[in-house]
């Protein structure tokens, strides 16, 4: 079967703070022409930074590779100047981000952006490039959006941003598409329909897939070959009927035959924790040149919900259904009607003052998790901004153990990481770092409710374990 791209010996390293460190180690793999080639490891383990390596897109010289060659078309991908680089990109070899937030650009409207992707590559008006942008939209199911591209990026929800990255990517009828997560943010209706849309495109175009995930569902579905990567090195590839059905490594058949492990339900409390009234979110729709509003999107209008001590409450939907409104209300952190009341407080009457004092007590981890973190900050620093604010009482020596256990408990080596900063890490690791932020100066006897109001304030339905 001939290949499209030969990654062989390839390893990436980082330089950091006069230090040198690889996190690939030699690894080697081939994408067929026309087949779906997945990369499957924990967060950390080195599959963006193998796949940002196909279009050099990491932050070099900070980056660097001690050996390796990446082969497409006969040319070594690695030694290509920047020049030559640009005109592979987005044509011949496209990406979807894991975290669209940050890869849209904020002041540019989603028409802009997809055209300029269009008109780049290809010889074509801006009147053609607009059509097609609104064809691409609605093929990646984003009709109401294609009735107002004028539209910017955090108008939308993560998910519609998350489509809206898809049909960049597939602009250009591209021979590789690389898909970091592409189905993170979207609710399951929608991530069937992209995954769907993804292999008739696929089909149609004879195009090669690079699908980064840790979802083995997913990659059960759609991949024809996989490589598992643990720390760095690819432990075992082979095809999705033997990495599934006959897995030669340990870590794969631990990968392979997981089960999540049932948990014993909680025994509520009467204690209410949050109490919701009639809560509503409207935001207006302005026109004409005096920007007059002239209706409203209704994202949550008219919502009621307790929640007791010791209960977990998941709040699920279709993207743009409202979910991350309800959220940021319940914070004041946007305008509502309506009330809410947390531990007995009324939230939409307290003074600014008060609610400071209150916000120790509801914590939110944000679905993005690199838009969420200051890329000037270490992960020391942000942790620890929580503690100076709410613990001023704490030693030195008190806020670093505390910063230390809480690392320890979401899965970080405070030692080995502690002075980094975000655009270092992976994505996974971003959210273990945002939920550590997020923890960190809560007092123990609090957790159990105030960690089940994080789980709910999540605009995304993924799971973790404390």
């Amino acid at each position: 079967m001939e290949n499209l791209i030969s990654i062989k010996n390839l390893s990436v390293g980082f330089r950091s703070q006069q230090k040198k460190a690889n996190v690939v180690h030699s690894v080697s793999f081939d994408i067929p022409k026309g087949k779906t080639t997945a990369l499957v490891g924990e967060s950390g383990s080195g599959k963006t930074v193998t796949a940002l390596s196909i279009l050099k897109l990491l932050p070099y010289p900070t980056a660097f590779h001690s050996s390796g060659e990446i082969i497409y078309n006969e040319q070594n991908l690695l030694n290509m100047s920047d020049k030559k680089i640009q005109k592979i990109r987005g044509k011949n070899i496209t990406t979807i981000f894991q975290e669209p937030m940050s890869s849209l650009n904020p002041l540019h409207t989603i028409e802009k952006q997809i055209n300029e992707i269009l008109i780049t590559h290809s010889k074509i008006s801006n009147a053609d490039a607009t059509k097609k942008t609104k064809e691409l939209l609605i093929n990646v199911g984003l009709e109401n959006i294609a009735k107002r591209m004028k539209s910017y990026s955090y108008e939308l929800s993560g998910g519609q941003r998350q489509r809206v990255m898809i049909a960049m990517s597939i602009a250009n009828n591209p021979d590789l598409l690389i898909a970091d997560e592409p189905t993170t943010a979207l609710d399951v209706t929608v991530q069937l329909q992209i995954l769907n849309l993804i292999k008739s495109l696929q089909k149609k175009l004879n195009m090669a897939i690079l699908f980064i995930s840790h979802d083995l569902t997913v990659v059960k579905r759609l991949a024809d070959y996989i490589c598992i990567m643990k720390d760095g090195i690819i432990v075992e590839n082979n095809t999705k009927e033997n990495i599934f059905f006959n897995p030669q490594h340990e870590y794969t058949k631990k990968l392979v035959n997981f089960q999540n492990k049932k948990k014993a339900g909680n025994i509520l409390g009467s204690q209410k924790i949050l109490e919701i009234n009639k809560l509503k979110v409207w935001y207006p729709i302005k026109k004409g040149i005096l920007r007059r509003t002239v209706d409203y999107v209704k994202a949550v209008d008219s919502i009621s919900l307790t929640l007791f001590n010791n209960q977990t409450l998941g709040i699920v939907g279709e993207s743009g259904s409202g979910k991350t409104s309800l959220v940021l209300a319940m914070l004041k952190l946007i305008s509502f009607k309506g009330d809410v009341i947390f531990n007995k407080k009324h939230i939409s009457s307290i003074s600014n003052n008060k609610l400071l004092n209150l916000r120790k007590d509801m914590q939110i981890i944000f679905q993005d998790p690199f838009s969420s973190l200051s890329p000037r900050m270490t992960i020391e620093e942000i942790i620890s901004e929580g503690l100076n604010i709410h613990e001023k009482h704490l030693t030195v020596l008190d806020k670093k153990n505390r910063i230390k256990r809480i690392m320890d408990e979401v899965g970080l080596d405070f030692e080995t990481i502690y002075n980094r900063f975000p655009h270092e890490f992976s994505g996974g690791q971003r959210q273990r770092i945002a939920i550590a932020r997020a923890h960190q100066y809560i007092q123990p006897n609090l957790i159990n409710y105030i960690s089940n109001f994080c789980i709910i304030l999540m605009s995304n339905n993924k799971k973790f374990t404390f």
